[in-house]
């Protein structure tokens, strides 16, 4: 099989031929018919995020086909359609676990960071954590629901349900496919993006925000909610100003710069920020469930699979609006 390969942080990928993978007892051989580009892949191979599998098949917003399961395989068979998506393992036995925080699993497995993910023809993973598609999801433009999807659900799951105003700070994959998820519920959404992002701002509004703007801008009246996607520790600060009593900050990414330092007050009268981390399975049903209510449309932006570097440095750049999406060739 073709795969890209990430041998080191800080460069490119490779794309090389490599064995098919055997799928172990508990796993499934998948045949990968899409795989998102997420932002989470960039902080892996530009070496934010620490200590990844070396080397590294990236990518955890897998959509693809069982063509083989492991002896004890109980959940998928061959030729349903699976989503795999960034939980890749818990141990089921740890603290977290057995409170239902298997999010939190001390010895977690991450597909495209720990266990090899989805930049390639084939790939396994854990019949146990691998999600059952319908044929409505099971194409490429349903890739990003596996991560831009969930982590934007469990952000939002985060807020308390009478909250009304809801600011989203960075509008990329997550934030395209939540806002469309939270207006169909009855939310006002508030689009901030970089300064002077036209495009960005002219994208959000025709997804139905309520208003747009730059970052740098304060909201137009105080907010119940802030859910922050970009990277940018800058944010936080200024979303706890655009909040009002008692709102929240929801940090929704897995990697963010420093925090600047700010004045108590801006925190006081029982504003909130608080951080998400990965998912877990719950969240995936709970969310393939609400968006079945509704209808989700991706913006996507394919890929050949050899073309992932090209990928990673639009997404990098902020060349599109939405989702950028690996198709297999």
């Amino acid at each position: 099989m073709y795969a890209m390969v990430l041998e080191k942080a800080g460069q490119p990928l490779v794309y090389k031929s490599l064995p098919l993978p055997v799928p172990s007892p508990r796993q499934v051989l998948v045949k990968v018919i899409a795989c998102g580009v997420c932002r989470t892949d960039l902080h892996i191979i530009d070496g934010e995020l620490a200590s990844p599998k070396l080397p590294l098949i990236p990518g955890h917003e897998i959509v693809g086909t069982v063509v083989q399961t492991g002896s004890e395989v109980t959940k998928c068979k061959v030729g349903d359609s699976v989503g795999i998506p960034w939980l890749g393992y818990t141990c089921g036995k740890c603290q977290y676990c057995l409170k239902g925080q298997e999010n939190l699993c001390t010895q977690a497995g991450f597909t495209g960071y720990t266990i090899d993910g989805g930049y390639a023809e084939y790939t396994v993973a854990d019949h146990r954590f691998c999600f059952p598609l319908s044929q409505q999801y099971a194409n490429a433009q349903s890739a990003p629901l596996l991560c831009a999807g969930l982590i934007g659900y469990r952000s939002y799951a985060m807020i308390k349900e009478q909250a009304e105003k809801i600011g989203i700070y960075g509008f990329g994959a997550a934030a395209h496919i939540l806002i469309q998820l939270a207006t169909s519920q009855g939310k006002r959404i508030y689009a901030f993006t970089r300064a002077g992002d036209v495009a960005a701002q002219q994208f959000a509004g025709r997804l139905g925000a309520q208003w747009v703007g730059d970052s740098n801008q304060l909201a137009p009246e105080p907010l119940d909610a802030a859910i922050i996607f970009a990277p940018a520790g800058e944010l936080v600060p200024k979303a706890l100003q655009d909040v009002d009593k008692g709102g929240i900050v929801v940090c929704g990414g897995i990697h963010m710069s420093d925090i600047p330092s700010f004045p108590y007050k801006w925190l006081w009268q029982e504003r909130v920020i608080r951080s998400v981390a990965n998912l877990t399975r719950k969240d995936g049903e709970a969310f393939f469930e609400q968006i079945a209510k509704t209808t989700i449309q991706t913006e996507t932006h394919l890929y050949p699979l050899s073309q992932a570097n090209k990928a990673l440095d639009d997404l990098r750049h902020g060349s599109f609006q939405g989702a950028a999406v690996l198709i297999m060739e």
